[in-house]
């Protein structure tokens, strides 16, 4: 079966220079977390506590920024067409993907041999990056409860008596880091289970022909063969 087209439309720039910084920061603090837990080798751990603080912040606020622009920036709803509305539509229940969830969980299991026709995102891609803003917001709060600078501030303080001390807000920080890592190879999964061509969409705003598709009227009405 054909894939539908790809095109510059489904990401904005906006988009993917919110997507550049999550990528670049996430890797960071994944390697600055670590080395902080467990120094692997030496004369790095200042260097290592200070980019994984100032990565936290960064990764913080273009959150913040990204859930904001889903407010203003548009996109295309789906891939297949140029047309474009409010960014948040995507995330909220389509009728392209409405009823589509078990179906969704079918394909990705290899249950199914083709992806049901939708939404530019699928039922699971929409939950797993729902999920995401909370528990990053929440792994900002343990971060900064551990910062010394912050974790004498009253705020920092009741967070810390509400879990019980420092330790559990250490335990609770490192085992979102295994989250996030495992959130990380999920989506690259539902990425990329169709071809690289979402991704070089995403990062490198790299168009792709294919079937182009209405989402109107909820169908593919015809192709465009653009060179790859």
């Amino acid at each position: 079966m054909a894939h539908l087209a790809h095109y510059r439309e489904a990401h904005p720039l906006p988009f993917v220079i919110t997507h550049w910084i999550n990528l670049v920061c996430m890797f960071i603090l994944m390697f600055t977390g670590f080395y902080i837990h467990y120094p692997f080798f030496p004369l790095f751990m200042s260097i290592a506590r200070g980019l994984h603080v100032i990565c936290g912040f960064i990764i913080f606020i273009n959150c913040i920024v990204r859930i904001v622009m889903a407010f203003i920036v548009k996109a295309a709803p789906t891939a297949g067409t140029r047309k474009q509305v409010a960014d948040y539509k995507m995330w909220l229940p389509q009728k392209d993907n409405l009823h589509q969830g078990v179906e969704w969980v079918k394909y990705y299991l290899f249950l199914r041999k083709t992806h049901p026709l939708g939404g530019k995102l699928g039922v699971p891609q929409k939950i797993s990056y729902l999920a995401i803003a909370p528990l990053l917001i929440i792994m900002f709060i343990t971060g900064i409860c551990l910062w010394p600078p912050l974790a004498t501030t009253d705020f920092c303080l009741g967070c810390l008596s509400l879990v019980g001390g420092a330790m559990n807000m250490r335990v609770i920080h490192f085992f979102l880091m295994f989250v996030f890592i495992i959130f990380c190879f999920i989506h690259l999964y539902l990425a990329n289970i169709e071809g690289t061509e979402p991704t070089k969409l995403m990062l490198f705003r790299k168009e792709h022909g294919g079937l182009t598709y209405d989402p109107d009227k909820h169908v593919i009405d015809g192709e465009d063969k653009m060179e790859h």
